[in-house]
């Protein structure tokens, strides 16, 4: 079984209008994802690069970035969308992620950086047709790079239900998706962890 893109926005959807903000959803997404890391990786010593869009994929790995790094966890975030078109919840963390930087040191970097581990949060449901050039080349750097390959969701440049693989798309060693499988990932359950953000 697996749920749609409309599926799991009416869950969403159900869980704030009884309580639960969409931000909430986002943070439990986030702890689920650094503790997926923490149970596949031993993370110790290693350098681990979030490469985040403005949607919400890419809030989710500004969370998961933010409580990484509150871990003591060397997290690095490159940042390859547009402030202004960051969505709410994305913005939220992007905004928190930064006054964390404040204090904590640098965590936000201006370019691809050798890491042992990346994080495409990039693209996630709201994903439809083919990549922009600039994700095509953000893409081809992850696949180059020799660290593990982790995607948020589903791998950037795989349509969530049309089961469409674009080219090039990310070549994920690792897939952390939330709430149950997409039908796009039904070929690659044996790479993918579910994460419970208490959908019901």
């Amino acid at each position: 079984m697996a749920v749609t893109v409309q599926e799991m926005k009416s869950l969403e959807d159900a869980a704030e209008k009884h309580g639960t903000p969409k931000l909430v959803l986002m943070e439990r997404a986030a702890e689920g994802i650094v503790a997926v890391l923490e149970r596949k990786f031993d993370l110790q010593d290693k350098t681990i690069l979030f490469v985040c869009y403005h949607g919400n994929n890419g809030g989710d790995g500004f969370a998961a970035a933010r409580i990484m790094h509150e871990k003591g966890y060397s997290a690095k975030v490159l940042f390859i969308g547009e402030e202004a078109k960051l969505k709410a919840e994305a913005r939220e963390n992007y905004v928190r992620l930064r006054e964390s930087e404040k204090s904590a040191g640098q965590i936000f970097v201006d370019r691809f950086i050798d890491a042992n581990i990346i994080v495409d949060a990039i693209l996630g449901l709201s994903a439809s047709g083919p990549l922009a050039p600039a994700l095509v080349v953000a893409v081809d750097r992850i696949n180059a790079s020799s660290a593990i390959k982790v995607s948020i969701d589903i791998p950037t440049g795989i349509d969530p239900d049309a089961k469409v693989v674009h080219r090039p798309s990310v070549r994920s060693d690792l897939i952390i998706t939330m709430h149950d499988l997409k039908p796009c990932l039904l070929p690659y359950r044996d790479k993918t962890a579910v994460v419970d953000i208490f959908l019901h």
